[in-house]
């Protein structure tokens, strides 16, 4: 957790920066007063959450169509959602309400399962940090600290403050309705999108540069990334950099998931300059973060189809 500690006395900077970032984008284009922009901490939601307690990123249109599908980001391992206020200001743009969702995202599925010998090491891996069950010796975490737990709360919440908005529309039996959401993430959160997709309907899963849970020797991609699931292959899609350092296990594992080939885009641009980019990896996450790619972007999430 050091990684993340050291993070917290910049944290809120980082989040206002983003979302004035943001707020001048959409300037820019005209349409700054017609996208709200909040953030909310998962402990002002439930006190009971101590950790990963970094703001949710809430963007709603001004105009949103009935019936209109939410879009729920997940950041990747050690991400915050204010990270991807870039992509998720064009997202909100294409008319759909998106939530950015602060998660358990420490440690990574790579760091905690390749040389466990348990084959559904990362399948468990993933049902506890989702749902906060299930039979995982690696990490565990409450209900109300899972990621439905926490977007289930921020929905309740939301639809208490703004009931005319619909929040609650997301929600079925106190839980998060995935027949009308759209589950997308970068890294760590779109393997986490995938399992979710895989285990239930979704109007639509959306996946930067992940999943590619894999075992040893060999990196054998983990038995849960086969086929579809749950959620037709045609609501199937995914990007990622052809330069990231595990492009080749990234195309193998969109394969087996069945995710349409025209689904897919591959991104090639060289690195923006002056960006330092993550280790030895900068490829990685700058499927979500440059703005070059918008018109990809706007692929893969679509307009809003009713739900």
């Amino acid at each position: 957790m050091t990684q993340r500690r050291d993070r917290a006395a910049i944290s809120a900077l980082v989040a206002a920066l983003v979302a004035v970032l943001v707020s001048a984008a959409l300037a820019s284009t005209g349409r700054a007063a017609e996208i709200r922009i909040d953030g909310l901490r998962p402990s002002v939601i439930d006190p009971s959450i101590t950790e990963f307690d970094e703001p949710n990123l809430v963007l709603r249109p001004a105009r949103v169509a009935p019936g209109t599908p939410l879009v729920v980001f997940l950041p990747g391992t050690s991400g915050q959602p204010a990270g991807a206020g870039a992509l998720l200001k064009v997202v909100a743009g294409q008319g759909y309400p998106v939530i950015g969702l602060e998660y358990a995202n420490e440690p990574a599925v790579v760091q905690a399962c390749p040389r466990n010998p348990d084959p559904a090491c990362s399948s468990d891996f993933r049902r506890m940090r989702v749902r906060g069950d299930g039979p995982s010796s690696v990490v565990s975490n409450s209900r109300a600290a899972s990621i439905e737990g926490r977007l289930a709360g921020l929905l309740a919440r939301l639809d208490r403050e703004n009931p005319a908005e619909g929040w609650g529309g997301y929600l079925k039996d106190g839980a998060p309705d995935w027949s009308r959401i759209v589950v997308s993430g970068l890294s760590q959160g779109a393997g986490m999108a995938a399992w979710i997709a895989r285990e239930t309907p979704v109007a639509r899963v959306v996946l930067f540069s992940s999943p590619w849970d894999f075992t040893t020797p060999g990196r054998r991609l983990a038995p849960w990334i086969d086929g579809p699931g749950a959620t037709p292959p045609e609501r199937w899609y995914a990007a990622y950099n052809s330069r990231e350092n595990t492009a080749d296990l990234l195309a193998q594992s969109y394969r087996r998931l069945g995710v349409p080939t025209t689904h897919v885009r591959i991104f090639s641009e060289a690195l923006p300059e002056g960006f330092k980019g993550e280790g030895a990896n900068p490829y990685h996450p700058i499927g979500i973060r440059d703005p070059r790619y918008a018109d990809d972007w706007r692929f893969l999430y679509g307009t809003p189809q009713a739900q």
